[in-house]
């Protein structure tokens, strides 16, 4: 570790980090007035969350090791385009926090699979819990330790370092696993949503503030050697990587080009990053992934969750300039190795992941260094402990509860919580090594196996929350087929981003569900709406079905032309075949809204419509523009 440049001032900064975190997270469990926690209390937090504590948690929970090694990583490998999944992001918790939570929190849900057996039926949810808890396990908490662990072992120096304890060898590697486990573990299994949620708070000041520290103090170390200030050497690098012989590099634009980098358009395939499968991630992600929206369903009332998300959405807005800038800045010293010789440069960047952690153990000076640890563990923390929770959360209230003990009293269905939260981590920590050991970019990994659900989930859960008609049989059909198709596709269409392949799947499944729901003959008769509800739905439904019609015809003309004009052929060197995809997810709205409008029958377990939950205060609406802004800023600079 004598390399790793460490002194003892950041060692001490990391340890109060640990300490106050530790402290707060057992703090916050503890029962109050001497009263043991209720279900309520131990999975939704009693419904305390204020939108701040739900913003702040969202983006906790979200921010992990995948975005500061594996996006960091991407960066490294491929550029800014990477940052389209948390640009759309952005984008995505408008029309959540619009949209979606609203429903979900009139309903008064504890998870999203609970939801789909109150709509559907029972062997709908439990499919679904089924395949989020795998997901969680085997997925989520396997890869955020394992990327948390190279991250660790990078910037401490001790890669490949083995430990004798008890007769056994053990890695270094996994002895950061299970600690960052541990710790984790202290405080979410004991003590619930709550103390997940309120720590988050502390955990992202640390994970924006040193994120953003670290970021600037590497391109002011930089500017150093090129004679500027942080912000020139950003400048500068800008310019080195869009000019002259790096003129086709794609590592400063959103929208990259197939001609100019194919290994790169295959991990962020130009358009399709913005209009493509990434919406079905989003969605997917921010939507309906129970560790996720879970803040949002423990918000004090809708209004709260509202303006939580639209709070998460700008802070998402900085994260690619907290994670991927310093990942396109150890890629541009590694294109310039003899600028930068006065740095003593420790270490290697022997795969991308290793760009992130690289860039602190060489580009940070002292106490900064620290901070920056600090930040990353953060991070990884925050996620172990809300998949920790919701991971309990899952198995407890939708498989216990529903189908091993209906009687069970608050107080065994927290303690069968706990245990549950045990047991995902035990599991996780056997897992790790034999399913990501060997990975170059974590990241991918992660969005290409997670987005084989994520077209049934936005179908299934979509169509249930909006659309009357859907029905049950049509939810199992879409249940059964979703991960197969996934394999069919990813074996007949190797070649083809997993972002087109989800988008194409998604088009298949949404057609099977739309058919079987008009199919099935499990129909009531659906309640008269009001001619001011029915005007407007009507209004959207043409306004949207048009817009989707016009997106997939211009998708479709593009590819069929092909390369006869130079235009088109622009258009299909970055991916434009992806509003085919685009038209169809907008243009499906229009048949939930015109079949709402007008049908009159509906399945006997359609929620009710009203559409005052969609309403939104002016502050939502002007929050609602400024992402749009900034976003759009980002496209014009960054293309």
């Amino acid at each position: 570790m004598s390399s790793s440049g460490f002194e003892t001032i950041d060692f001490i900064i990391f340890g109060i980090y640990i300490v106050v975190l530790v402290s707060l997270g057992l703090f916050l469990s503890r029962d109050k007035d001497g009263k043991g926690k209720s279900a309520s209390d131990y999975f939704l937090a009693g419904n305390t969350l204020t939108w701040w504590a739900v913003g702040a948690s969202l983006i906790a929970a979200n921010i992990s090791a995948e975005q500061f090694i594996g996006m960091s990583g991407t960066g490294y490998a491929d550029g800014i385009a990477i940052a389209a999944y948390e640009i759309m992001a952005a984008v995505t918790l408008i029309v959540v926090g619009k949209f979606l939570l609203p429903i979900m929190i009139d309903r008064k849900i504890f998870t999203i699979p609970q939801f789909l057996y109150e709509r559907y039926n029972g062997g709908v949810g439990l499919a679904f819990s089924i395949l989020w808890l795998f997901l969680y396990v085997f997925v989520n908490l396997t890869s955020v330790a394992w990327l948390g662990a190279l991250a660790i072992e990078q910037i401490l120096g001790v890669q490949g370092v083995m430990v004798s304890f008890m007769g056994f060898e053990i890695s270094m590697q996994m002895l950061i696993i299970i600690g960052l486990f541990v710790i984790a573990g202290i405080y979410s299994i004991y003590g619930g949503l709550a103390s997940v949620a309120w720590t988050d708070v502390m955990q992202v000041t640390f994970l924006i503030g040193g994120g953003l520290i670290t970021a600037f103090v590497a391109l002011s170390a930089m500017g150093e050697v090129l004679g500027t200030d942080a912000l020139g050497a950003f400048a500068q690098i800008f310019n080195d990587l869009t000019t002259g012989e790096h003129a086709t590099d794609p590592h400063f634009h959103l929208i990259i080009q197939e001609s100019h980098d194919p290994a790169a358009y295959a991990n962020v395939p130009g358009i399709v990053a913005v209009v493509g499968g990434v919406w079905l991630t989003n969605l997917g992600y921010w939507g309906f992934n129970q560790y996720i929206i879970q803040k949002g369903l423990a918000a004090k009332s809708i209004d709260e969750a509202k303006k939580g998300l639209i709070f998460a959405g700008f802070l998402k807005i900085l994260i690619p300039f907290i994670v991927v800038v310093p990942g396109i800045c150890a890629y541009y010293i590694m294109q310039n190795p003899e600028t930068f010789t006065s740095f003593d440069l420790q270490g290697a960047i022997n795969r991308s992941d290793d760009a992130y952690p690289w860039l602190i153990r060489n580009f940070t000076p002292t106490g900064i260094k620290g901070l920056s640890f600090a930040a990353l563990t953060a991070a990884i923390i925050s996620s172990l402990a809300s998949m920790f929770n919701s991971t309990s959360t899952l198995f407890t209230m939708d498989i216990y509860k529903k189908y091993i003990n209906k009687e069970a009293s608050d107080k065994k269905l927290v303690n069968v919580g706990r245990i549950t939260a045990l047991s995902a981590l035990i599991i996780a920590a056997v897992a790790v090594k034999p399913l990501l050991g060997g990975l170059d970019q974590a990241f991918q990994y992660i969005q290409e196996y997670s987005g084989f659900i994520y077209p049934g989930i936005i179908t299934v859960f979509g169509l249930g929350l909006l659309w009357k008609r859907a029905s049950a049989t049509a939810a199992i059909w879409t249940s059964i087929l979703t991960i197969p198709m996934g394999v069919i596709f990813k074996i007949c269409l190797p070649d083809v981003a997993f972002q087109l392949r989800a988008g194409y799947i998604f088009i298949i499944l949404v057609s099977i569900f739309i058919l079987i729901s008009y199919m099935d003959k499990k129909y009531v008769s659906a309640e008269a709406i009001s001619d001011a509800d029915k005007k407007q739905m009507l209004m959207w439904a043409k306004t949207i079905g048009c817009t989707g019609a016009f997106f997939v015809i211009l998708g479709l003309v593009v590819t069929l032309m092909g390369n006869s004009t130079e235009w088109t052929a622009y258009l299909n060197d970055i991916g434009f075949q992806a509003f085919i995809f685009f038209g169809v997810l907008v243009g499906c709205n229009a048949v939930w809204l015109y079949s709402n409008s007008l049908d009159n029958k509906k399945d006997p377990k359609a929620l009710p419509i009203n559409l005052d939950l969609f309403a939104t205060t002016r502050g939502y609406t002007y929050g609602t523009i400024g992402i749009c802004v900034i976003t759009a800023i980002l496209y014009i600079c960054l293309w």
